[in-house]
């Protein structure tokens, strides 16, 4: 078996795609629109992995709570605090540089437009 992707539901399709491609690198490995079920499914994946994040948007606008069973995904970055100084930059909502150790990785979180977690690690 191997991981294929992974789901959440957004509120915005452009502004989340939006989110996703410029802040984060994500490019579309592909879309599927269902008119007659009334939902679009985007699938975005990083340049050098497989794995997919599928956003779906229900045509109806109707408002989802996100979970409290939800905690994020995660991606890496070779250079995570210019990274997260870009974004910072650039308006988006991340947290303060931290460390779980003084040996440990370096990660940050960043929220999408939906309120959707993102980790951020540095890669060693």
């Amino acid at each position: 078996m191997k991981f294929l992707h992974t789901m959440i539901r957004v509120k915005d399709l452009e502004r989340s795609e939006k989110f996703y491609k410029e802040a984060l690198g994500f490019v579309e490995s592909r879309r599927k629109d269902f008119p007659e079920d009334e939902f679009t499914l985007l699938y975005l994946k990083l340049e050098d992995s497989p794995y997919e994040l599928e956003l779906t948007y229900n045509y109806d606008g109707r408002d989802y709570t996100i979970g409290d069973g939800y905690g994020h995904i995660a991606i890496s970055h070779k250079d995570i605090k210019s990274f997260r100084e870009e974004l910072k930059n650039k308006g988006y909502d991340v947290t303060e540089l931290k460390a779980l150790s003084d040996k440990s990785d370096h990660y940050f979180f960043i929220k999408d437009p939906d309120g959707y977690k993102i980790e951020v690690i540095g890669e060693k």
